[in-house]
């Protein structure tokens, strides 16, 4: 009887919004891909077809077991995390300046993705046991301040700062929706006046050069800006209703730095224009409302917590990465969920996707 109950209580629509915005990326990246060599170009597009196809296999994985099993193995999920972004700093492959894959076999992992689940699952353990309506105090948010610093130590040292402050800007989003008292979250802003300023100083230089290209990018178009001056070219050209698909300029000339990862939206921006980008952020408020919808109605504080912080896991990563590619943010290195190539960032957003699913099958059954 409970077996059917869970089958009737499927969320069919989250599943069809989640196709959608693959399916919307697999075409995304066929287009930004068509000026690599054939061979190159299929080794690319099927790589990512058969990622989102182990997903959607994990995100069956997810639903098979009962949500509310997380809490209890939370910290073995949190510590396997921290072995694995121990072992990239071991012996991890290094390219492009950084340190952040695993090899295994044929596959890259990326470690500081899925340790993204890793700290949202431990942080949703805590806070469900230790949020009062009065307002988690200062001493309270000690725990989960070294929980999420250990990992963001870990993942910034790569370096990989744009994972590494997803990473406290979800903590922060977590704790925000805990409730905070008023006099700690005066007291933690006041500290971060002061960190800030601190912080700078540990910046690499290259780090530095594009923060200060964010404000002005004119002051090295060939070098530090030019990411962000071509991006947003391809963005504005496509105007209203775009090129047409496969008929971006900017991305046939390979002016598009990126176009198949980072930069994939300003594909979408130059080939569909607005309205298929407005299309698209329309699936991603979907995706975030049904998150939202289901964490609302949990009978249970983890479930609640667990389904915040994948919300907005989802809703950092979409905001970072657009105002990335419009010059409103540095560029940090930041997929666009579902979207971009790449198949670490593909797993954990499918996998918060899947616990999403878990959560809306068993959030009005009895403990």
């Amino acid at each position: 009887m409970n077996d059917r109950r869970l089958i009737n209580s499927f969320d069919w629509g989250l599943l069809t919004v989640t196709c959608l915005i693959c399916l919307l990326g697999l075409g995304l990246l066929y287009s930004a891909i068509m000026v690599s060599e054939a061979d190159v170009r299929m080794t690319v597009f099927y790589k990512q077809l058969l990622w989102i196809g182990m997903g959607l296999v994990i995100m069956a994985g997810m639903c098979l077991f009962h949500y509310r099993h997380l809490d209890k193995w939370g910290p073995v999920v949190y510590g396997l995390s921290l072995v694995l972004l121990i072992c990239v700093h071991l012996f991890g492959k290094h390219a492009g300046g950084s340190t952040r894959w695993l090899e295994m076999g044929p596959f890259n992992l990326q470690p500081s993705e899925p340790v993204k689940i890793a700290v949202i699952i431990i942080l949703a353990r805590y806070f469900a046991q230790t949020a009062r309506k009065t307002g988690i105090t200062f001493n309270q948010l000690l725990i989960p301040a070294v929980l999420t610093l250990v990992p963001f130590l870990l993942v910034a040292t790569q370096p990989d700062l744009g994972t590494a402050g997803t990473l406290l800007l979800i903590a922060a989003a977590m704790a925000l929706f805990a409730k905070i008292e008023r006099k700690t979250l005066i007291s933690l802003l006041l500290i971060m006046m002061v960190i800030i300023p601190a912080g700078w100083k540990t910046l690499q230089p290259y780090q530095k050069e594009r923060l200060l290209t964010l404000l002005s990018p004119d002051r090295d178009p060939l070098g530090a800006g030019y990411h962000i001056r071509q991006s947003k070219i391809a963005v504005g050209s496509g105007q209203i209703f775009g090129k047409g698909y496969l008929e971006g300029t900017q991305k046939k000339l390979s002016f598009l730095p990126e176009q198949h990862t980072d930069f994939i939206f300003s594909v979408l921006a130059e080939e569909w224009g607005f309205a298929g980008s407005l299309f698209l952020l329309f699936l991603y408020l979907l995706l975030i409302a049904f998150a939202v919808n289901i964490g609302s109605g949990c009978r249970d504080a983890f479930g609640t917590f667990l389904c915040a912080g994948i919300a907005a896991m989802i809703f950092l990563q979409v905001v970072i990465n657009i105002s990335m590619v419009m010059g409103l943010m540095p560029v940090v290195g930041m997929p666009l969920p579902l979207i971009s190539y790449g198949g670490s960032s593909i797993f954990t957003i499918i996998t918060g996707v899947g616990l999403l699913m878990n959560v809306s099958m068993r959030r009005h059954l009895k403990k």
